[in-house]
């Protein structure tokens, strides 16, 4: 058995900042938990001590306790609450999709509409163009992609699980996104309004709370601050 293991550390939005940047490789002693990483963290980092009752902690990706042990190539992941939601060429819509460039809300649509489903019902979240009476120039999202994919698919996949020939499409983007222009579309459609605008609903407040995507607000006169609002949960059977 080696006597260390090797991780692959990663960070977001604030815990990034707290650790001087997104990415790093640690060596650590065979046996070692997701504690004692805290544990060596808070030593190395002081200025991430302040941020622990806020975090969570993705292994492999996997939302993870303390006493979870890490095995010799693991990936462990710091994550902020995340923000919710909500250049490239514009993207596909397939059932859960990070775009690095404009939404494609006709292509979302077209996803999920069908002759027999009389109800489509679309959500477009936008980048407000002010947070508290400062001005914003834009906001720049960024996501532990992996991560995100794989809980934006669970989302979409529950969805049309839990209704009868429903469809339904999430796509977020990342990077730069102006004020005015969409950061996320939500399209549903279904038999009926009633299970559409209930399956629309759902996947928004799920988004908000199971997907690790950050956003950081940048103001007109310059500054910018990271806004992180949700604790990220796991959902049932994830």
């Amino acid at each position: 058995m080696p006597a260390t293991v090797h991780l692959r550390l990663l960070a977001f939005a604030s815990a990034a900042d707290a650790l001087g940047g997104g990415e790093h490789e640690l060596e650590m002693a065979a046996g070692s938990t997701v504690a004692d990483l805290r544990a060596r963290l808070d030593r190395d980092h002081p200025s991430l001590a302040g941020l622990w009752p806020r975090l969570a902690v993705a292994v492999d990706g996997r939302l993870a306790g303390p006493a979870v042990e890490l095995a010799d190539g693991a990936e462990v992941a710091l994550l902020p609450p995340v923000s919710g939601g909500a250049g490239g060429a514009a993207a596909s819509a397939g059932a859960g999709v990070l775009s690095d460039g404009p939404l494609d809300v006709a292509a979302a649509v077209a996803r999920v509409a069908a002759p027999r489903r009389g109800a489509v019902v679309t959500f477009l979240g936008t980048v407000r163009d002010h947070h508290r009476g400062r001005p914003v120039d834009h906001l720049v999202y960024d996501a532990y992609r992996p991560m995100a994919e794989a809980a934006l698919a669970r989302i979409v996949g529950d969805l049309e699980a839990g209704h009868r020939d429903l469809a339904a499409a999430i796509v977020h983007r990342l990077g730069a996104v102006p004020a005015g222009e969409a950061s996320v579309v939500i399209a549903v459609a279904a038999p009926h309004r009633a299970a559409a605008y209930e399956a629309s609903r759902t996947a928004l407040e799920r988004l908000k709370k199971e997907v690790p995507i950050w956003k950081r607000e940048h103001y007109a006169d310059g500054g910018a601050a990271w806004r992180e609002e949700e604790p990220l949960t796991a959902s049932a059977d994830s």
